[in-house]
């Protein structure tokens, strides 16, 4: 079984950073695309980021292009969300989730993953 366990989350101001973690199964890391998604209170799930494990390509929203940036770090078995120049409404919980070989963007709230972890929380304080 797949395990996703995310970290990093936290309370930061408009416009500060944060990088969220999220460690996968060193048995499947390189079989799975690890996607970002993000729910806030009242909102639909919104996928945001992906990298793919074939070729590192990643995919970002439009909601978070620009300002947020996704990476791998391969010996560690672990996937990164950068996150600058936060907004208010980035406050939401953060999911890291695994679809086995590929990103397949565009994601809406109906997107089927193999894999979730159980989030963590970012709250953005104007």
């Amino acid at each position: 079984e797949v395990q996703l366990v995310e970290s990093g989350g936290g309370l930061v101001q408009v416009g500060g950073s944060l990088r969220l973690s999220c460690v996968v199964s060193p048995s499947t890391f390189a079989d799975y695309a690890i996607v970002w998604f993000r729910r806030a209170p009242g909102k639909e799930r919104e996928g945001i980021s992906c990298i793919s494990p074939t070729d590192g390509s990643t995919y970002h929203a439009d909601s978070v292009k620009g300002r947020f940036t996704i990476s791998s770090d391969n010996a560690k078995n672990t996937v990164y969300l950068q996150m600058n120049s936060l907004k208010p409404e980035d406050t939401a919980t953060y999911y890291c989730a695994a679809e086995y070989e590929s990103c397949s963007p565009p994601y809406g709230p109906g997107a089927i993953m193999d894999y979730w972890g159980k989030g963590t929380v970012v709250t953005v304080s104007s």
